[in-house]
């Protein structure tokens, strides 16, 4: 028995998804999450700027004593775990590899889709782990950088988000799955399902969950702790829609 928490972190709310899928599996798992909501999109940035984003939201959560860090996050699981995994003396998690794998075992010979951040479709992150994990899998890939905006400001349908996620999916055809690269898309899940009603939506979330339910010693509980850089406009309210539940959010810094 490990009681101490999983440490969630994510550059703004989105990763509340992963934190979901988390609790979901693991209901017995104390969450420790910090949501850099202040300098969020971290996928626009430059690496240099993400890795040092990603290791102050590492020593934040590693200051509280968890077990594991998990990077919510597919532009610094893309671009930045190795300097995450650098400043950990604990596991560390990101979501890109579970999703590949699942993706790769499921559609070998499939064709598999990737939305991400610019900063994560740039890296060509999935498209290597696919390559890997399913030589014969084809791989096409798209930059969806005003998803990330979206979700932050709550707007997750009407008719503005149904024209942006159309102009972003068109060009993947109908691919057998799609791999939602960023942990704010699968809050925009009913609008990109509604443009591909065949392909399978795949949850990073859900499947870095499954691979932590496999891999830590398990825990008996305690009160999760929720802290954001910032709290905006709306920030509260997603943050419960995300959980299902309220969630008191506390205001911390990073650095």
């Amino acid at each position: 028995m490990d009681d101490r928490a999983i440490g969630v972190f994510d550059s703004g709310i989105g990763g509340l998804t992963v934190a979901a899928e988390i609790k979901k599996l693991l209901p017995n798992e104390k969450i420790i999450y910090f949501g850099d909501t202040a300098r969020v999109p971290y996928g626009t940035r430059g690496d240099g700027i993400i890795r040092e984003y990603a290791r102050q939201d590492c020593r934040f959560l590693l200051k509280r004593s968890v077990k594991a860090v998990v990077a919510a996050c597919g532009t610094v699981s893309s671009v930045a775990l190795d300097a995450v995994a650098a400043e950990a003396d604990v596991p560390v998690y990101g979501v890109t590899e579970p999703a590949a794998r699942y993706a790769a075992e499921k559609y070998p010979r499939g064709r598999v889709g990737v939305i991400g951040t610019p900063a994560t479709v740039e890296s060509g992150s999935f498209a290597k782990l696919l390559s890997r994990f399913a030589p014969e899998c084809e791989v096409v890939s798209a930059a969806c950088p005003l998803f990330v905006p979206l979700v932050e400001s709550g707007m997750l349908s009407g008719e503005a988000v149904e024209l942006i996620a159309s102009e972003y999916i068109a060009p993947l055809g109908s691919p057998d799955a799609l791999i939602l690269g960023c942990t704010h898309f699968p809050l925009l899940a009913p609008v990109i399902s509604a443009l591909l009603p065949e392909t399978e939506l795949i949850n990073t979330g859900e499947c870095l969950a499954r691979l932590l339910a496999s891999e830590l010693e398990p825990g008996s509980g305690g009160a999760d702790e929720y802290y954001v850089s910032d709290i905006g406009r709306g920030t509260r309210e997603l943050a419960c829609r995300i959980m299902g539940g309220e969630v008191a959010l506390i205001t911390a810094s990073a650095e």
